[in-house]
Formats: structure tokens, sequence, C-alpha cells
């Protein structure tokens, strides 16, 4: 027996070694800096404009850290990247203006997602995937390197180089600060409430944003100094299917299609009475019962089309005419689909309330919609490489568009004028609402105002520190200001609001 094999190069190995060891100040400088800047002015479990403040000085940071390396990468790899970075910073804008938690929920989640874009630099389907996993695998296989950048710091004597006495210095004027401002804070209480609206107070919390961060950093400049070969998770799918495998059950799908568009143009026509006496519901029971299983057959055909476009043979000019007829009868099917959806989606809560998340899965499934479009304009010259990259693009758009129409406060409005015209309204749901809807709750009769304003005075009870100004917060304690206290209740003038509410069965 011979001497064993050596085992082929895995992935990293083979796609992504990472940069070669290196040295200087720039890069932990950059990092440390970022991670400290970010974290401080970060308002923590609030929102306000420290996210916006802080997603620019991460940028920033980061920018100065990989300049050199960056400067190496192809222009339109650059402007991408910069395209990409560029949204997260104006997702996290939105939470200087808005208060909803599920809106800026998404904008964090968002923003966190075109950061990794921005990093590991994905365009298609398994690329963009692959970032989003590639990137917290960079931050941790890039803090060796960043810390070898501090190894190298001494001369060939032995003394310490610049950078060594800078970061030395740094790290003795934070300790200087923190031990000194907690004594001056601690002997007098003015000086501690001025300095406490100025710089914010070290916890656990903040400790965490420091690290978190710096992460994004290290993820960043390790990435971009030695980014990986995306080539091989991006290559075309080989032709698997031949023509009966893939044509049989798309032709079903697209009869089956074509049956439940007749049925909808149907009900379409034929109105609330024609669905009272088909389907034994209310018009309303039936645009909800039917939404959600909308929505979910909407997606899958996404992923129908996807894997049909990637792994369909089309050789011969036969399979690829086969191809575009069936695909393409099957995205225009949809869209009638995504339409009825959509229909179903208002015609409920014009009988029922309007509310933030229904407007924003209405918005999400009109997105889909428009992926539906691309796809058939893809399919005219077969060049689809585009569409997934574009498609996280109109994400970032729909969620701005959701951002400038304040949900909630649209969704208040719209309760506000039913309940002038029917005398109904969900005062409990209102009084959920964050302070985006306060101005339009503020404007409604005493009956049902108590009721609905009375939580979110708790939130606004306690004043902002600079970097947690929020626009929409402003406007709240505007309105309250206007109304006055006596206009603010509690739970027992929400159980007096029950006569204005609407029935509970849904």
């Amino acid at each position: 027996m011979g001497p064993p094999r050596p085992l082929p190069p895995g992935f990293l190995e083979a796609r992504w070694p990472g940069p070669e060891p290196a040295s200087g100040w720039r890069v932990p400088v950059a990092v440390l800096a970022g991670g400290l800047v970010a974290a401080i002015v970060l308002p923590g479990t609030r929102v306000g404009i420290g996210w916006l403040l802080g997603g620019f000085a991460l940028v920033a940071a980061i920018i100065a850290g990989i300049w050199p390396a960056a400067a190496a990468l192809p222009k339109a790899d650059r402007a991408m990247r910069a395209v990409w970075a560029g949204s997260a910073v104006v997702l996290l804008s939105v939470l200087a203006f808005r208060n909803a938690w599920w809106l800026v929920t998404f904008c964090v989640l968002g923003a966190l997602g075109c950061a990794a874009l921005a990093i590991v630099g994905g365009q298609r389907v398994r690329s963009i995937l692959f970032s989003l996993v590639a990137a917290p695998v960079a931050a941790l296989r890039g803090i060796p390197w960043v810390a070898k950048h501090l190894s190298a710091t001494s001369d060939r004597h032995g003394k310490p180089r610049h950078t060594q006495r800078v970061v030395w210095s740094v790290i003795i004027t934070v300790l200087f600060m923190l031990v000194f401002g907690a004594l001056l804070s601690s002997a007098d209480a003015a000086f501690s409430q001025v300095l406490s609206a100025i710089v914010p107070t070290v916890s656990v919390g903040r400790v965490f944003l420091f690290i978190l961060c710096a992460l994004i950093a290290v993820a960043a400049v390790y990435t971009v100094a030695a980014p990986p070969d995306l080539s091989t998770i991006d290559k075309p799918g080989t032709a698997r299917l031949r023509r009966l495998e893939w044509g049989l059950p798309i032709g079903a799908l697209v009869l089956l299609y074509s049956g439940f568009v007749v049925v909808q143009a149907t009900v379409l026509f034929g109105g609330q009475h024609h669905v009272l006496q088909t389907a034994g519901l209310s018009y309303a029971e039936y645009a909800r019962s039917g939404f959600w299983q909308l929505a979910t057959v909407t997606v899958l055909t996404i992923a129908v089309l996807g894997g049909v476009t990637r792994w369909a043979s089309r050789e011969d000019r036969v399979d690829r005419i086969l191809l575009r007829t069936l695909l393409g009868l099957l995205s225009s099917l949809s869209i009638v689909i995504v339409v009825s959806a959509l229909s179903r989606m208002y015609a409920y809560q014009k009988v029922y309330s309007f509310t933030g998340e229904r407007i924003f899965v209405m918005a999400f499934e009109l997105l889909l919609g428009i992926v539906f479009i691309m796809i058939m304009a893809a399919g005219i010259r077969w060049r689809g490489a585009w569409i997934p990259s574009a498609t996280v693009g109109l994400a970032v758009v729909m969620l701005l568009t959701l951002a400038v129409l304040n949900p909630e406060d649209y969704a208040a409005r719209r309760n506000i004028a039913r309940y002038q015209e029917t005398g109904k309204i969900d005062a409990w749901y209102l009084r959920a609402l964050s302070s985006d809807a306060t101005p339009a709750l503020s404007t409604l009769p005493d009956s049902v105002r108590r009721c609905t304003l009375s939580w979110i005075v708790d939130d606004l009870d306690e004043p902002d520190p600079w970097y947690g100004w929020n626009l929409g917060r402003e406007n709240a304690r505007d309105a309250l200001d206007r109304v006055g206290s006596s206009a603010i209740g509690g739970s027992s003038d929400c159980q007096r609001a029950d006569q204005f509410d609407l029935p509970k069965t849904r």
C-alpha cells in the first residue's frame, strides 16, 4: 500500500482562501472606530436617528479600512457593492421617522441583508443565499487576520511601532473617560444629567452592539481584501429534464390555473350575491378564506418557474418554443391569481379593519406579481440572470415605499373614516398602534379616543436623548399636547368602547 492520497482542497481552500497576512494600523483602527462610534450612537431597543448615524459611521470606517483593496475590484463590482451599502443605510434611515415595530424590524433585517450583499457581492439566487451565510463566516474568519495587523507592530529592534502606540493611547483614553467620568457623574447630579443626555451609559447591551458592529466591519475588510470566487456557485444548471418530464406537469398547471381564472371571472361579474349562493359565505369571509392560499400558490409558482428554467432541456427549437409558451402562459395566469389575492384582501379590509400588517402582505403580494412580469420579460431573450438582484432591489423599494406611506397612520385614518360612516371601530386594535398613528387617533371623538390613546403615553413619557430622536414620536407628543391629558384614558375606557367594536368572528 502506497502513501495515502492527499484530500482534495475544500471550498474555502479552493474558492475562498482569504487574504494574505498583513500589517499596518488602517484596518484595526477602522474596525475599532466603526464599532465604537456605532455602539455609542445606536439607541438600543428604541428607534431613532442613532441607527442612521451608526450606519453612516460603520460604512465610513469600512471604506477607510478597505479602500486600498477595494480599488483593485472591477468597477462594476464596486458599483454594486456601493449600491447595496447605500441601500442598507437608507433602510436604517426609516428608524429615524417611523415607529411601527413590524416595519422597522423588516427594515433592520433588510439592512443586514443588503450589508451581506455589499460585503460578499452575490448577484444570483445561489450567490445571494451564499452571501447571507458567508458574511457571518467572514466575521469569524477575519478576527485572526485583523489581529495579525497588531501583532506585527514592532520593528526589527523590538521597539513598538506607531500603530501599537496609537492603540494603547486609545485604550488608556477610554479607561480615563470611564473612570473619571463615572466619579464626576456620581459627585454632581446636574453634571450627571448633562452627561447622560450626551453619552449613553455603558451596559451589557452597549458592549453587545460594539461587538456586533465590529464584527460587521471585520467581515467587510476581510472579504473585500480577498473576495470568494462565486463563479462555481452561480454556474448555470444542466439540462436534466426532457420535454415530457417538464412539459406534462407545467401543462397540467396551466390547465388548472386556467380553470381557476375562469371561476374568478364568474365571481367578479357575479359579485356578492353569486358568492353567497354558491359558496355559502359572506363576501368578506370568502375574500379572507383564500388570500393566504393564493399567496402560497404565488410563491410556489415562482419556485417552479425557477427550477424549470434551470433544468429543462432547450437544445432544439421545439423545446425553446414550447418552454416559452407554457412558462409565459403560467406567468400570465399567475398574475391573474395575484390580482385575485390582492382584491380579496382589499375587500376583506373594507368590511373589517385595515391594519399595517395586512397592508404589508398586500405590498409583498404585489412584489411577487412584478416578479412574474420580470420573468415574462426575461423569457423573450432567455436572459434572466438579472432577476434575483432586481427582486432584492424591489424589496428594498417596497419597504421604503411603505415607510413613506406610513402604513399605521394610513390604517388608522381608514378605520376612522369607516367609523364616521358606520359607527363601528376596533378601538382595542387601534390602541396597540405605534406613535405613527397618534396624530390621526387624536382626531377621534372622546368616546373612543380615550381608549385608543391609553397605551401610547407609556412609550412617550420618557424623553429621548439626542441619538434617540424620532420624528414619529415627536409628532405624537405634539398631538397629545394639543388634545390634553384629559383626552387620554385607560382600560375601562376600552371596555366602554366595546359598543362601537366590530364583530370578533372574522
